[in-house]
C-alpha cells in the first residue's frame, strides 16, 4: 500500500505505527496508517489481518497532519 520512500515498515514489524497517517479522526479516536494499520489513540491497533495490537503504553497525540505533537 506504501507509496512512500523510504518505504513505511509493514503492518507487521514491531514498528507498523511508524507508517504515515492517511485518515484520521481525532473526534472519533482513530487514525488509519497507509500499512493498513488502525491505531487508537490508546495506542491500541487494529491490523489488517484482524489481529489486535493492545495498549502499549502512553497515548500520542497526533495534530491534523498526522504528526506526534
Amino acid at each position: 500500500m506504501c507509496q512512500h520512500q523510504p518505504r513505511c515498515p509493514l503492518a507487521s514489524a514491531p514498528d507498523h505505527d511508524a507508517a504515515h497517517l492517511v485518515a484520521f479522526h481525532p473526534e472519533q479516536g482513530w487514525g488509519l496508517l497507509c500499512n493498513g494499520v488502525v491505531v487508537f489513540d490508546d495506542t491500541g491497533a487494529l491490523l489488517p489481518d484482524g489481529s489486535s495490537v493492545p495498549v502499549h503504553g502512553i497515548p500520542v497525540h497526533r495534530d491534523a497532519l498526522g504528526r506526534a505533537a
